[in-house]
C-alpha cells in the first residue's frame, strides 16, 4: 500500500485535497471517506486507521478534506463531498476501479454529511464546488453504490437540543458555527429529507452505533432507521455495546470488529 495526496477541487484561493490509499492487491473497487469532527474539526488524515484497514482489503480509499465551520456553513461541506465523488469517479478508469461500485463512508458529523450527500447527490446545492475535471464524463454523477454511516449525527436539530439538555457547550458551539440557525439544522435532517420525499437516490445503507455514545443519542439513530425503512430503503444495522463515540479512530480489537462489519457489508452488496 502507498499513500498520495491529490487536489480534487480548485477554489479561488486554495485547493481541496484527497488522500489516496492505493492497495497493494487491488480488487477494482473504491470508497470515499469523510471524517467527523462536529462539522468544524479534523481532516483527511483523521480516519487513517480505517483507511489503512480498508486499503489492506484491496479497496482504493479516497479520504477527503472539505470546508468546515465556523468559516464555512451548510451546505458547503456536502457540496465539497459531492465534488470529491465526481473527481474520484472521473479517475476510476485511470486508477483501475469500477466507477459503478464506488461507496461512501463517514463518521459522526461525517456520517451526517455522507447521508445528506448520497440522498441528493446531483442537486444544485451539491454542484457548487468546482471539482477538477477528468476525461471520463461519468464524473458528472455523484451518486454512490452504497453508504456506510458510523454513529451519524443524522438529525442536527435533534442533536443540538440534546447537546443543550446534556450541557455540552462545545457541541452547541459547533452546531452554531456550521449552521446558520435551527431552521438550517432542521433542513439538513436526513430523516426529514426522506420523509418529505426530497431524496433522488436511496443507496443501500449500513449504520453502526456504539452503545456508550454520549454524542449521538440512540433514539436519533433509531429514528433514522425507521424512516429509511419507511421509504423502502435497504438498511443494515450493527449495535456495538459498551463502546464510546468515535472509538474506531484508534486501533483496537473493537475497531477491527467494526472494520470487519464494514467489509462484510461491502462484500454482501458488491461481491
Amino acid at each position: 500500500m502507498y499513500v498520495e495526496d491529490v487536489a480534487y477541487a480548485n477554489l479561488e484561493k486554495s485547493q481541496l485535497l484527497m488522500r489516496l490509499y492505493f492497495p497493494s492487491s487491488p480488487i477494482g473497487q473504491g470508497i470515499v471517506m469523510v471524517h467527523g469532527g462536529a462539522w468544524t474539526a479534523n481532516d483527511r488524515m483523521t480516519p487513517h486507521v480505517l483507511n489503512t484497514a480498508l486499503a489492506e482489503r484491496g479497496l482504493l480509499v479516497g479520504s477527503l478534506d472539505f470546508r468546515c465551520g465556523p468559516e464555512f456553513q451548510h451546505p458547503t461541506a456536502s457540496s465539497d463531498i459531492a465534488a470529491g465523488i465526481r473527481f474520484f469517479r472521473g479517475n476510476a478508469q485511470k486508477w483501475g476501479i469500477d466507477s459503478a461500485k464506488i461507496g461512501l463512508i463517514g463518521s459522526s458529523s461525517g456520517g451526517h454529511l455522507v447521508l445528506f450527500t448520497a440522498l441528493q447527490p446531483n442537486a444544485l446545492m451539491h454542484r457548487q464546488t468546482p471539482h477538477i475535471e477528468a476525461e471520463d464524463s461519468a464524473s458528472q454523477d455523484a451518486s454512490v453504490a452504497y453508504v456506510i454511516a458510523l454513529w451519524p449525527v443524522s438529525d442536527p436539530l435533534y442533536r443540538y437540543r440534546h447537546a443543550i439538555e446534556t450541557k455540552r457547550p462545545e457541541l452547541v458551539a459547533a452546531h452554531d458555527g456550521f449552521f446558520q440557525d435551527t431552521d438550517q439544522m432542521h433542513a439538513a435532517s436526513v430523516p426529514r429529507v426522506l420523509q418529505d420525499g426530497e431524496h433522488t437516490h436511496l443507496p443501500p445503507l449500513l449504520v453502526i452505533q456504539p452503545g456508550l455514545d454520549a454524542n449521538v443519542p440512540q433514539e436519533m439513530t433509531l429514528n433514522l432507521i425507521r424512516q429509511y425503512q419507511q421509504v423502502q430503503g435497504r438498511i443494515s444495522y450493527r449495535f456495538m455495546p459498551n463502546l464510546p463515540h468515535a472509538f474506531a479512530y484508534e486501533a483496537s480489537p473493537e475497531t477491527t470488529n467494526c472494520e470487519r462489519t464494514i467489509w462484510q457489508f461491502i462484500q454482501a452488496e458488491l461481491g
